[in-house]
Order: structure tokens, then sequence, then C-alpha cells
């Protein structure tokens, strides 16, 4: 499959970002998947091309990084994370629920081409544990049961909302925000939450503040307002 021209062009838009245009093949590559639904030896020929290094330098990185997929990615990547919190709290669960109830295995694709399922490791939001990711938007506190709905709802076609409040977009929408190409939705939700929040506001309730450079003896060090 030939890239399109308007691939190339944005790939050497994302380039030309950089003082540095190497620095530009992590988002290239979310580019390419963002188009051919994972990073294919045509869009790895591609961004060599347009950044004057080898193949060979542009595979190594595309197989370093498991957001690289080189087989296709159904409409919603569906991650659950099984890492010691999240599996503790019932993410190993809710993974074998989901392959179960998909009749898939890890890193496979529903027969419609609508789900593909992968167990990940720390998602930082471990406040939130267990969680699920669906094309990178956070699904927090869940259960086998809620899992399965989320999965279904994509399935049937559903408007589906992340926990936090994004609409969730199809795969490739998502490849291509990765790549710097903005959508409509970078104010849908909050940036934090209560659980991730809990330090500062117990902080502010206490009056505790960073130590500071201060010379002893200071307003600073002792912890009061100056």
């Amino acid at each position: 499959m030939t890239l399109e021209q308007k691939t190339w062009d944005e790939l050497r838009e994302i380039a030309a970002r950089y003082p540095e245009p190497r620095s530009g093949l992590l988002p290239m590559l979310h580019l390419v998947q963002s188009v051919e639904g994972r990073v294919t030896p045509e869009g790895i020929e591609a961004c060599a091309e347009v950044l004057g290094i080898s193949a060979a330098e542009v595979n190594g990185v595309a197989t370093f990084y498991t957001m690289y997929k080189r087989k296709p990615v159904g409409d919603y990547h569906v991650g659950v994370c099984t890492n010691t919190l999240c599996a503790v709290m019932g993410g190993d669960l809710i993974f074998e629920r989901l392959k179960e109830h998909l009749d898939v295995g890890n890193d496979e694709t529903t027969e419609d081409g609508t789900i593909t399922l992968e167990h990940l490791e720390c998602n930082a939001a471990c406040d939130y544990a267990p969680v699920m990711m669906v094309n990178w938007e956070f699904m927090d506190n869940q259960t086998p049961e809620s899992a399965v709905q989320v999965v279904d709802d994509l399935r049937a076609g559903t408007e589906v909302h992340s926990t936090r409040g994004p609409r969730i977009c199809t795969w490739r929408e998502a490849e291509r925000v990765l790549a710097g190409f903005p959508d409509d939705r970078a104010d849908e939700g909050p940036t934090a939450g209560p659980a991730s929040l809990a330090g500062l506001r117990i902080a502010r309730e206490n009056g505790w503040t960073a130590p500071s450079d201060a010379p002893a003896g200071t307003p600073a060090e002792k912890g009061e307002s100056k």
C-alpha cells in the first residue's frame, strides 16, 4: 500500500516541528498508525526517507515501544492494567473476564474488528485501581461487570465516555491526536480527580508547604506564610 501525498506532507510537517528532525519520529509513527492501522513497512520506509535515517533505525524504535503495533488494531484498543496494585484490586479478574467474553487472547482482535484486548503495565493511575484504558482514555475503578458493559457498548456503537469525561474516539483518531493533530476533546474532563489530589487537599488543610532554600529562621523554613 502506497501512502497518500497528504500523509507524506504531514510526516514532513511533524519533522519540521523539531530543531533535530529525527526527534519527530515518535509522533510520525503515531501518524502512520492513524492512517494504516499499524506500523507498516511502507510507513517505516517513509519515516526513514523524511528523516534521512535508515529503515533499521526506525524499525528499532517501532519494535521497542509497545504502543506501536505491527498487526492491525481494532476500532477500540482496550488495555487492562495487570500490574501489581491493579491486579490485587481485580485487574486480573477483569482481564480474564474480557478474554472469555470477547473470545480473544492477549493482543488479539475480535472477529468483527471492533475490539483489540491487551494487558498493560502500570498506567500511572494506581489511586483509581483497577484501571482499564480505551484508546488511552482512562476507565477508573472498574469491575468485571463494568468492563464487559464498556466493550458491549463500544461494539453496539453506543457513545462511551471515559470515567474522567472525554468521549471515546476510535483508535485511529486517538493515534492522530498523539501525532500532534488536536481534536475537539481537549477540555472534556478534568486533568486530575479527587483521589489524585487527596495529598494536596490534606497538605492545605494542615498548612503544610514544601521545603525551600530560604535561610534558617525565615518564615518559609518554619512553614509560615510570608
